[in-house]
């Protein structure tokens, strides 16, 4: 078979699509950079975003207690109040309860009454035995008042007579006779005192049953002994309740605190009457103020609904965060016990708080 040379036409069709093929495969590798540099561009754009979602996370890392400032401790708790039993102190009939659930309630303002017809009646009966005592206490004073006029003139006859038998004017058995006289009267005058101290006791025997009902009757009348909020309301005008049994309970929204528990290590630093912050869950832009108003000598497991469960398999010290009782007495229509969130301390007084747990209330 005979190879002839290629002629100078075809060498050149040749040429030029060899330099085809390669412009196309430059332009390949081209667009795909191209490709590259838009993604990269894109990229750097998003960091902005990036950046503000990774300050937000640190932020909510800080709160959390994962990245707190040295000395600052943060963990998690729940709002409690103190709480007040109103209780019968004496069995009966509930005429009345004038709150409900949910009521704001004045120290000293009446919250139900008791309706007891028998005390009502032993107090009258012992109204009328102190009328009787006081009439028995009369007659012994007017018998005594007797009682000395007798003694008196026994014993001037008396007197009279020994002078009268020095001079042999009477006779000795006359003399006696008036002997017997002023001692009997005597005698008489000191029963008359007598019977009237017994008159005196049975009075202030009656008195004090008097005052004793009549204390009942102000116990069947039940009182608030704090201002605050009626959390439960457990009996209704018209049942019997027993002696002691609780008939309403009442929080005392100006003594409301978190209860928090800390480690050994944490807690043991502490110092009473400190500051400290509050961050409820539902109210996370707020920032409340709290004081440390106890910590406790004995250490406890922490109770299930703390953290995990390795934190629950820990001894902790419960630690008690008291509420600001400045901003307690003008937000406490507004506490709501139960709610959750966080409590922050400081192991050392002159630690600055960081600003995110500066105080901010509410306007």
């Amino acid at each position: 078979m005979l190879v002839r040379p290629l002629s100078a036409p075809l060498l050149g069709t040749a040429v030029v699509c060899i330099v085809a093929s390669m412009v196309a495969w430059a332009s390949g590798i081209s667009g795909d950079s191209l490709l590259i540099a838009s993604a990269q561009a894109q990229s750097k754009q998003q960091d902005p975003l990036e950046k503000a979602r990774t300050a937000a996370e640190t932020l909510i890392n800080r709160l959390r207690g994962r990245d707190m400032p040295e000395g600052t401790y943060k963990t998690n708790g729940r709002i409690e109040a103190t709480q007040v039993e109103v209780s019968a102190k004496y069995a009966g009939r509930l005429a009345t309860v004038t709150k409900d659930e949910g009521d704001e309630v004045t120290a000293g303002e009446v919250v139900a009454t008791i309706s007891s017809p028998e005390t009502e009646a032993q107090l009258r009966a012992a109204q009328a035995e102190v009328i009787k005592a006081k009439q028995a206490m009369a007659e012994a004073l007017a018998l005594i008042d007797q009682r000395k006029s007798d003694l008196d003139f026994t014993k001037t006859d008396f007197e009279r007579g020994k002078t009268l038998i020095e001079h042999g004017n009477i006779p000795q058995q006359m003399l006696d006779q008036r002997r017997n006289k002023f001692e009997a009267a005597d005698a008489a005058l000191i029963a008359a005192n007598r019977k009237r101290d017994q008159a005196e006791a049975a009075t202030k025997a009656a008195e004090a049953d008097v005052e004793r009902l009549q204390s009942i009757l102000v116990d069947l009348v039940l009182v608030s002994p704090r201002s605050g909020r009626v959390q439960y309301r457990l009996a209704r005008a018209g049942e019997v309740v027993s002696a002691g049994q609780r008939v309403l309970t009442i929080l005392d929204l100006r003594d409301v605190y978190m209860t928090i528990y800390l480690p050994a290590n944490v807690a043991g630093r502490l110092t009473l009457g400190d500051e400290a912050r509050i961050i409820l869950d539902p109210l996370p832009q707020f920032v409340f103020p709290a004081y440390i108003s106890f910590v406790a000598t004995e250490s406890q497991f922490t109770p299930k609904s703390v953290e995990t469960a390795e934190e629950r398999e820990k001894l902790m010290f419960r630690v008690k965060l008291q509420g600001d009782p400045v901003v307690l007495d003008k937000y406490h229509s507004s506490v709501k016990t139960g709610v959750r969130g966080l409590g922050f301390v400081r192991t050392d007084p002159k630690i600055a708080w960081p600003a995110e747990l500066v105080v901010k209330l509410p306007e």
